[in-house]
């Protein structure tokens, strides 16, 4: 047995119930298999693979608070801190129902090579709870906050995981964290990523995972003597991450005519209106059955459906495991020529390599939509400056950045005689940078 298949078999044996990271570890590890051959021998005597599959801490705590009719609910909390080789661990806090521990470890584990990939000296990690803000007062979710992070101070800091925004924890959410961490610590630094302009946040912080997943996809289109322009594209979701993907998308001259929700899905052939999208979900908190009210000549669809739409190229930007088999082979049958990872590990392994084999270009989440992490490390380097740079500038960095990825991700992919394949090239460009800083710090 190999050493790649031996290392997985261990974590599938160490971890039992936890699905989500045993196909992250699955899917990395195979693509790294041609550097892992090529140093069989000092990899396994250093159990460098063991070392990168297994999290340098992991923390999960019980979080009490009360609701406004004087109950009191506990739900559980996590922090997955998954390796520091190259930097402070740095991942959002998911707040949502189906947080687990194995979600929040495949979260954390693709973290690190997302955030290593950024060229920025981010480790990785991520955390969250099972609470769910949605329906909750402001008082109900700053009482959560606060007992969530009473527990959670003890592991943070600036120098040590700066945590960030993700599922569930947005702008209220992260100002009460803020609030609880710089009253029990008695610090004003910059612990958490996400927060408000007033108090240390990053413009185009909102924008970045969005935009971020478009200039690369531009990158690569133009490598590949192709352009957005005139492009029909379909969008699942309707958070942060598709909202300004199509914001972004539009202004770069293609048509975006879906988007969906956990309800239903939106077919608009003229083009999904930002301005209504924006209004329905960041305004009014409500589900996308309101669009028609908006566009008349739209359709809703309830259930899922959006990659039956015939397009050029698919942004899956909801959730993990959105986009399957048959989902792919609806894509290509109907002409798709690029599919991009907006969320974290949205197309199922199946569905990959169906859309590889069939000469799709293919961009993996790690390096599709690292934006938002790139942002997020930015905020930090403007919070030890005690500096706040414009939106122009923090926009023309992630533009930059999310380029390099492309590139160093098509230079790996290639230096191994991959080439094209940017899960591998991701991959292998993430590792090798994590592999020499670890190799640099001994066995830690």
């Amino acid at each position: 047995m190999s050493y790649v298949d031996e290392v997985i078999a261990q974590v599938i044996e160490q971890n039992p119930s936890e699905p989500e990271f045993h196909q992250a570890v699955k899917e990395v590890l195979n693509s790294l298999r041609p550097v892992v051959d090529a140093n069989e021998q000092a990899f396994r005597r250093d159990a460098l693979l063991e070392r990168i599959v297994n999290p340098e801490r992991q923390i999960k705590f019980r979080v009490p608070w009360i609701d406004d009719n004087g109950q009191v609910h506990v739900n559980t909390g996590y922090r997955v801190q998954f390796n520091s080789a190259i930097g402070p661990y740095k991942g959002g806090l998911r707040l949502h129902p189906s947080v687990n521990l194995g979600v929040i470890k495949f979260l954390g584990f693709e973290q690190i090579f997302k955030n290593s990939l950024t060229g920025l000296p981010i480790g990785g990690g991520k955390g969250g709870s099972d609470f769910d803000p949605k329906g909750k007062s402001d008082r109900e979710v700053m009482a959560f906050c606060q007992s969530f992070m009473s527990e959670l101070f003890k592991y943070i800091g600036a120098d040590t995981d700066v945590p960030a925004g993700d599922i569930g924890t947005g702008a209220r959410e992260i100002g009460y964290m803020f609030g609880q961490y710089k009253k029990l610590r008695g610090v004003f630094e910059g612990v958490l990523t996400g927060k408000g302009l007033s108090y240390g946040g990053s413009l185009a912080r909102t924008e970045a995972t969005g935009y971020g997943l478009l200039y690369i996809v531009e990158e690569m289109m133009k490598c590949h003597g192709q352009s957005l322009e005139g492009k029909t594209v379909v969008v699942s979701g309707a958070g942060n991450v598709a909202i300004y993907a199509i914001q972004k998308a539009h202004q770069l001259g293609a048509k975006v005519v879906t988007c969906s929700d956990s309800t239903g899905w939106v077919y608009d052939p003229d083009g999904i209106d930002v301005a209504a999208l924006k209004e329905i979900k960041e305004v009014k908190r409500a589900r996308l059955t309101e669009y028609k009210n908006y566009r008349p000549n739209s359709e809703y669809h309830d259930g899922k459906g959006v990659w039956t739409v015939k397009c050029d190229i698919a942004l899956p930007c909801a959730t993990q495991n959105e986009l399957d088999l048959d989902d792919a082979k609806a894509l290509v049958a109907n002409g798709v020529t690029a599919v991009a990872e907006g969320a974290n590990m949205p197309t199922t392994l199946e569905a990959t390599e169906y859309l590889q084999s069939n000469n799709v270009l293919f961009l993996p989440g790690k390096a599709a939509n690292a934006g938002g992490v790139a942002t997020s490390a930015l905020e930090m380097s403007q919070n030890s400056e005690r500096l706040h740079w414009t939106f122009e500038e923090v926009d023309s960095k992630l533009k930059g950045i999310m380029v390099d990825v492309y590139h160093n991700i098509d230079n790996a992919a290639k230096k191994y005689g991959f080439e094209g394949n940017y899960v591998v090239g991701a991959n292998i460009a993430g590792f090798e940078k994590v592999v020499e800083a670890m190799n640099a710090q001994g066995i830690v």
